[in-house]
């Protein structure tokens, strides 16, 4: 069964990202190496903060455009209910 992942990503100065994928840890890993052109690269977005797993693509897809939606201080709230300390999730897994 696929699995799919919605995932929040920071810089250095806080700047958010929501995006969505299936295979989460090649996905951070182009983050991180600025592979592919675009909003990421430019801001230096190479932190994963948060992320939530699903089966169901359609619902990851819902899930990221309501995530993308919200504002701010709403998005801080879900990062920090999870992530108080907005530590790299991602810090040990390359």
């Amino acid at each position: 069964m696929r699995q799919y992942f919605v995932y929040i990503m920071t810089n250095k100065s806080g700047t958010l990202y929501v995006g969505v994928t299936n295979n989460l840890e090649r996905r951070i890993s182009e983050h991180k190496n600025s592979l592919v052109e675009g909003f990421t690269k430019k801001y230096k977005i190479n932190r994963l903060i948060y992320y939530e797993e699903t089966n169901d693509v359609l619902a990851a897809i819902t899930r990221e455009k309501q995530i993308k939606g919200w504002r701010r201080d709403k998005k801080i709230a879900l990062i920090e209910s999870a992530n108080p300390e907005w530590k790299d999730l991602s810090e040990d897994w390359y």
